[in-house]
Order: C-alpha cells, then structure tokens, then sequence
C-alpha cells in the first residue's frame, strides 16, 4: 500500500548554513492490513517520517508512493483528494481539537467539508462513530474539548480520523500522554477499528512495550535512520542491533519479585545537527570498531524479513 523511498527530511537551523538532519535516507514499505511500528528515542525521527508521508513537512528528497502514486508530484488539490484516504492521529490530542467548536461539529467536519452527504446523514454517521469509539453523541453535541479527558479527547480524534473512511491510519505517539490504564483501552479500541474497518497503521512511539502487542512488524529507528526491520516476534526475541537489544533490556518488568536488571547507560545521543560519520550509534555502542566509526552500514537482511543495518549483528 505504501512505499517509502530514500526519504530525506533536513531543517535549516538558519545559523550559517547548519542543517538538522532529521531523516536521513531511509525506505520502507508498509503491506495492506498490516501495522507497523516505528520506534525509537526522542528526536530519532519517527514522528518527522510520519509528517512527510503525509506531506505535512516537505522532504528534502526522496519519494513517498501510496497506492502506486507518488505524493511528491502531486499538485496541492490532488494531494488533498489523497490525504482523505490517509488520516493522522496526533500526539496530544486536546491541542489537536479546536477548542471553540463542540465535539460533534469537529468529528462532523471532514464530512461538510467534502460535502459527503445530507446534513442529516452526516450527523447520524458522526453519532454511530462517537458511540463505536465510546464517546456518548449527546454530550459531544453540547461539550467542548476540554470539558474531556485526554483520554476521551483521544477517542474523539480518532473518530474525527475515521470519517472519511480512509485505508491508512498514521497515529504518531496516541498514547504517550495517558496514562497506562487508559493506554491500554485505547490500544484495544485501535485494534477493535483495525479489524471493523480493514485499517493499515503505522503505530509511532518511543516505548518497544507499547507496540509489542499491536505491531507486526516494526522499524527501530537512531538518529534519523532506520537500524533494524524486522516481524514482532523476532524482534524483541532475537534483536540483532545492539541499540533494539538496549531498548528492550530497558522495557521495565511489572513483576516486584523479579530483581531489577542492570542496564548499561549510554549518555545523551549524538546532535542531529552533526551526526557522526560511520554508523551513528558507534560514539555509544561496546561493540564498535574502525570500520563502524567510518563505514555507514546498510540495511542487510540476516534472516527471513529481518534487516540490521549493523557491522556487527548480534548472534
């Protein structure tokens, strides 16, 4: 369904040509029906790669191709008439609400907007949504965002999402601003959606814990690049890159009779304004060695669809 090709996102610092490397060439693709989970540390990249799909922020270059179309030819109204067919569910939900209109009117929106039926059908579609998605229409009809909890307010975002029937969801970090109980509920309501409304995801988050259940496959991504591809299961199973491995030996384990791993501390990770040369987790990776610090590794498939872009893989 979607093809990500040599994507390269750079924002100008505006101080004598200094350039944030945000991404930095990376291709992927994304099968029908499945989700895949970007993950990775604050200020990697994954909710930037989740903005240029969508062509939010324009890439530097490369190309972003859904459904057998490239997005970054596309002229302005025919980039709109594709955005209805992809939908972006954003990190905090309240600030993604407007906050001067009532909760039915905003998840109606889309709707009016493209004149997609009677005022009356419209209304109806809006309240069968709101109830799917736990959110009772009366209330929604007289309330304003902020009379929700962020956790409702994330429901309602992703009701507001589903209105144009889209094929492909973006959800860039929808559950990081919960709380666990409530991340929990709207994780299962995702999966609820996925399965009614044949929906592909791309699940964005900074927690491996978070994605496990949800993702099929999952991209781990360091400082604008992607460092390992790999199913699920093998992943948090068998990491192949010492920064996935690093990841989950840092996941905590509810358990209180279970003693507390010692986990190696590896510092703050390198500016994406100068990244290093060679593999960049190499200033903080044990295993690194002269050719990490000067040859930029690719990623290698080791193993039935698993990728690591690594001179050394584990096992």
């Amino acid at each position: 369904m979607l093809e990500v090709k040599n994507l390269v996102v750079e924002f100008s610092t505006g101080n004598r040509g200094e350039k944030v490397h945000a991404v930095s060439d990376i291709s992927f693709i994304v099968n029908e029906g499945e989700t895949l989970g970007v993950v990775g540390e604050s200020g990697c990249g994954k909710s930037t790669t989740g903005r240029a799909i969508m062509q939010l922020v324009k890439s530097t270059s490369g190309d972003v191709v859904f459904d057998g179309v490239s997005l970054a030819g596309l002229s302005g109204s025919e980039l709109r008439e594709v955005r209805t067919q992809m939908q972006m569910i954003f990190q905090d939900p309240i600030s993604s609400l407007n906050p001067r209109r009532s909760v039915r009117d905003i998840v109606a929106e889309p709707l009016l907007i493209w004149k997609r039926g009677t005022t009356e059908q419209v209304y109806e579609k809006v309240d069968r949504t709101l109830e799917l998605v736990g959110i009772d229409p009366i209330r929604a009809a007289e309330s304003k965002p902020h009379q929700f909890s962020g956790g409702q307010c994330q429901r309602i975002s992703i009701a507001r999402a589903l209105m144009l029937d889209p094929r492909l969801l973006i959800c860039d970090e929808p559950v990081s601003a919960l709380d666990v109980s409530v991340q929990a509920q709207v994780l299962n309501l995702l999966e609820s959606l996925k399965k009614q409304f044949k929906l592909t995801l791309i699940f964005i988050a900074h927690d491996l814990a978070v994605v496990k259940n949800i993702s099929d496959r999952v991209a781990v991504m360091y400082l604008g690049r992607i460092c390992e591809l790999a199913p699920s299961d093998a992943i948090y199973s068998q990491p192949k890159h010492p920064y996935t491995k690093l990841l989950i030996d840092s996941i905590p384990i509810p358990d209180p009779t279970i003693e507390t791993r010692a986990i190696e501390t590896l510092g703050e990770p390198p500016s994406p304004i100068d990244p290093p040369t060679g593999c960049r987790f190499h200033p903080r990776c044990p295993l690194a060695t002269d050719i990490c610090r000067s040859e930029q590794p690719q990623l290698t498939e080791t193993s039935l669809g698993h990728l690591v872009a690594c001179h050394h893989p584990l096992g």
